[in-house]
């Protein structure tokens, strides 16, 4: 059953991720953004369209998603990473330009479960994680392209309990996915970030990783090099001033550069 309702769910992430695009053609901007930015990113979209006049649209999907769509000529102006690989991936296919990306963002890597869970862990070395999963599985993303599993793997194998874990893995193809499979009592645990879990009130912060098990998180952002459009300019720099801060702040993100 697991399996059936999971590919369920990678299927449905999928097609949104499709749909996503078509609004956007209508859009005077467009920006792909990692899935993990959902909500905040749309209240900060509000703010500039407010502001300036200018509509934006984004396509949420992960980013190895989006990175590949950008270089398949997709018609994005502004790129927002979960991370610096998928950044530095276009830069080499020169897609975006290094000079122009900039770190946004920083997160924390947690470890939830469903709001009315009694699961209790302490992260540490060795912590019985695949104990108390028993049959049940621990939703992450796919560590070969979504960040947050990435992390999340890194973190599992720097408290040694990789190998204990990875065959109750439900590797979903972005970190809203995997939060969803846990929300909806899928999969008993899920790895995370914290902005997902304060998006969510269906699930709690069972625990949060260390900084030191994982490489740092960081979501750089960088305009679009074959886009020619003027607004990704001016919307660059409110991403980076002081009320896009404010908004980024109240979901939990920590704010890495300013205008």
């Amino acid at each position: 059953m697991l399996r059936r309702t999971f590919f369920s769910s990678l299927v449905s992430a999928a097609m949104l991720a499709i749909a996503s695009v078509a609004p956007a053609m209508a859009a005077d901007l467009i920006v792909f953004a990692a899935a993990s930015m959902k909500g905040s990113l749309d209240d900060v979209a509000k703010a500039f369209e407010v502001k300036n006049g200018t509509t934006v649209a984004i396509s949420y999907a992960s980013s190895a998603q989006l990175a590949k769509q950008i270089e398949a000529a997709a018609p994005a102006d502004i790129f927002i990473s979960a991370d610096t690989k998928w950044t530095d991936y276009l830069i080499e296919k020169s897609a975006v330009k290094r000079d122009e990306a900039v770190n946004l963002l920083g997160n924390r890597l947690v470890l939830v479960a469903a709001k009315d869970s009694s699961a209790s862990l302490k992260i540490e070395e060795g912590f019985r994680l695949a104990e108390a999963l028993g049959n049940g599985r621990i939703a992450m993303g796919d560590p070969k392209n979504v960040p947050a599993g990435k992390y999340g793997q890194q973190s599992l194998k720097f408290y040694g309990i990789w190998d204990d874990v990875e065959g109750k893995v439900a590797g979903a193809d972005n970190v809203r996915a995997a939060l969803k499979l846990v929300s909806s009592g899928e999969a008993l645990l899920g790895i995370v970030y914290e902005t997902d879990a304060k998006a969510d009130r269906r699930v709690k912060i069972v625990d949060v990783f260390g900084e030191e098990s994982h490489s740092p998180i960081i979501y750089p952002v960088a305009p679009v090099t074959a886009s020619t459009n003027a607004a990704k300019t001016e919307f660059m720099k409110f991403l980076l001033g002081p009320e896009a801060a404010d908004i980024f702040k109240d979901a939990g993100f920590t704010t890495l550069a300013s205008s």
